[in-house]
């Protein structure tokens, strides 16, 4: 078992940058490939960005790519994604994952653990 906690969201402006953080639990941390979803209202979760166990592979949703930027810090059992130039459309719940398989992950079928979800609200 894995609990994952995510921080850092809240309330910007349009344009403006936020950094949000995942905690996890245990000590087998960079063996897990790591991911961030969002689910918007009346929507289905959806891909954000992953990251392999090592770091040395990351892959993003188009609509974020150049935007956001995910990476990891294994010392410290967390995960970041670093959110810049926001949008509207970025607004959503925010969730952490973890994957014990050993290539790409970009489903959320291929998640094991879940966090309880942050939200990130971007406004006009």
């Amino acid at each position: 078992q894995v609990q994952l906690v995510e921080s850092g969201g809240g309330l910007v402006q349009a344009g403006e940058s936020l950094r949000l953080s995942c905690a996890a639990s245990g000590r087998t941390f960079n063996y897990y490939r790591m991911g961030w979803f969002r689910q918007a209202p009346g929507k289905e979760r959806e891909f954000v960005a992953a990251i392999s166990g090592s770091g040395g592979a990351t892959y993003y949703a188009d609509s974020v790519k150049g935007r956001f930027i995910i990476s990891r810090d294994n010392a410290k059992n967390t995960v970041y994604l670093q959110m810049n130039s926001l949008k509207p459309e970025d607004t959503a719940v925010y969730y952490c994952a973890a994957s014990k398989l050993p290539t790409a992950t970009l489903t959320v079928y291929d998640y094991d653990y879940w966090g309880q979800g942050i939200q990130v609200t971007v406004s006009s």
